[in-house]
């Protein structure tokens, strides 16, 4: 009897152990995917001579199998949503944890992403000088930025980023997202 409540006692401890190293590891594995599909992207835009203008999900795929690209929003962990801001200038990338319901973003800016939602180009942005984006909207000044809410991931332009509860943090690193 002692030794069935020392194991019981032994599972206790372990179980939520096991699965806190396995939701940081479902973490780990989308921002990896998303660093492939970065430097992926930053190549196709640079053989486009500097505009994201000509990259789609199916260009992707293309030049990385090993990742799997789609346009809209998903739940499946490995695969990358892609949106492409409509002046060519930006891309935000996505991917799904199982790890409760995160989706980690990477927005990439070549330059400044011009328009808004309402005039079907860039991103919402209600922040003065668009850097830190709100709750609907992807960072539109130039440079790389990476963040993480809740949600399906669905970066397209009037869903981004999607959820309840959404109040993304973008930093310029995942550490600091």
């Amino acid at each position: 009897m002692v030794v069935l409540l020392i194991l019981a006692i032994l599972l206790a401890i372990a179980i939520p152990t096991f699965l806190g190293v396995t939701g940081g590891a479902n973490d780990k594995a989308a921002q990896s995917n998303l660093n492939t599909a970065l430097t992926t992207a930053k190549t196709a835009e640079t053989q486009a001579n500097q505009s994201y203008s000509t990259v789609t999900a199916a260009s992707l795929q293309s030049n990385e199998p090993s990742l799997s690209f789609v346009t809209g929003g998903t739940t499946t962990q490995g695969q990358i949503s892609v949106y492409v801001s409509t002046d060519g200038n930006g891309i935000v990338l996505a991917s799904p944890s199982k790890n409760n319901s995160r989706c980690w973003y990477v927005v990439d800016n070549i330059a400044v992403v011009a328009g808004n939602a309402t005039t079907n180009g860039g991103y919402v942005d209600t922040t003065a000088g668009g850097i830190a984006g709100s709750t609907t909207s992807a960072p539109t000044k130039a440079g790389t930025f990476y963040g993480m809410a809740k949600g399906t991931c669905n970066p397209s332009v009037n869903t981004f980023p999607t959820g309840a509860g959404n109040t993304p943090v973008w930093a310029s690193s995942f550490t600091g997202a």
